[in-house]
């Protein structure tokens, strides 16, 4: 086990783990970092907590010091300057005639490089905007294109949850969503309801896959056919995942009438030996409109992984 504390940065809402060293730090300071980029101003999201080194993916780098009042007047600086900045980009962005959204302007906290994040529809050709801003601040520029995702990461908001965005709060990446984590959860698969601030599949739905996924595999399909203890037989109309109880269709004379059971009262063929989803009524259905419609937004998901950038 190791000390770590969680360093959040502010563009795109960035959280990384840090070795605090011999140093006293608390949840709320701000720290001088040695990132990829060089040394970075950071917020300090989290006590000292330790975490096993085997989950960490790349070797812990130590905090250089707690930011002092000089750095803290150095990164004002910066966020002062960075308004002008995205001001001016926008500005060249428009007498170059290029189809590009500006959203954030940073400068790196020693001044060495200042980066644009923009979204576009598709590949843009900004290599004369580059040399422009180049001659324009004299310093290095980078301009990297980002998806939707990332810009509602950048800019924040209020989820239907009513609680500020996850991406935007704690996230540090982005991991797959799917239809199939909707489906498990037994959501409408109405994209309007599923679906995020920035129109993609929302990222909470992974949040629960694990445990939904688990208590899915004790459960029946809708349409299954099950016995109960006393021997009655009949066919799965629902199921509550969460309750571990099913409804189901029996016939009582000449009446079909439904009845709730606790899962473990009924015998059934399970998960594991047909597969998720097969031999059930349910899944055999066509794709409806508002599936193919989730289908394109995982495909544009897959699509805005891979970005362009560009510096000079």
């Amino acid at each position: 086990m190791t000390d770590v504390i969680w360093v959040r940065f502010r563009t795109a809402g960035k959280i990384y783990y840090f070795s605090p060293g011999d140093l006293e730090i608390k949840r709320g300071m701000n720290v001088i970092v040695e990132t990829a980029r060089g040394k970075e101003y950071g917020k300090v999201v989290s006590d000292i907590r330790q975490v096993d080194e085997a989950s960490l993916k790349t070797p812990l780098k130590p905090v250089i010091r707690i930011a002092t009042q000089e750095d803290d007047d150095r990164e004002t600086v910066n966020r002062i300057k960075e308004k002008d900045a995205f001001r001016i980009c926008k500005e060249r962005i428009a007498a170059h005639g290029l189809e590009m959204k500006l959203i954030d302007a940073e400068y790196t906290f020693d001044g060495t490089k200042l980066l644009f994040y923009f979204t576009a529809d598709g590949r843009v050709d900004f290599r004369e905007l580059v040399k422009d801003l180049a001659g324009q601040f004299k310093t290095r520029i980078e301009l990297r294109q980002i998806g939707v995702r990332d810009e509602t990461k950048i800019i924040g908001g209020i989820g239907i949850c009513g609680r500020e965005l996850c991406c935007h709060a704690y996230l540090s990446d982005f991991a797959p969503v799917s239809i199939r984590m909707a489906k498990e959860q037994n959501l409408s698969l109405n994209p309007a309801k599923i679906s995020g601030v920035c129109g993609r599949l929302m990222c909470c739905l992974r949040n629960e896959e694990d445990t939904y996924e688990y208590l899915n595999r004790k459960l029946p399909f809708a349409g299954d056919h099950v016995t109960a203890l006393d021997g009655t037989r009949g066919v799965v109309e629902s199921i509550n995942v969460l309750r571990q109880k099913v409804k189901v269709i029996v016939e009582e004379g000449d009446e079909k009438v439904i009845k709730e059971y606790p899962v473990e009262e009924l015998s059934f063929k399970s998960r594991k030996s047909h597969g998720h989803g097969k031999g059930s009524k349910k899944a055999a259905e066509e794709e409806t409109a508002e599936e193919k419609e989730l289908e394109a937004l995982e495909s544009l998901e897959e699509k805005e992984g891979s970005g362009s950038k560009l510096d000079e």
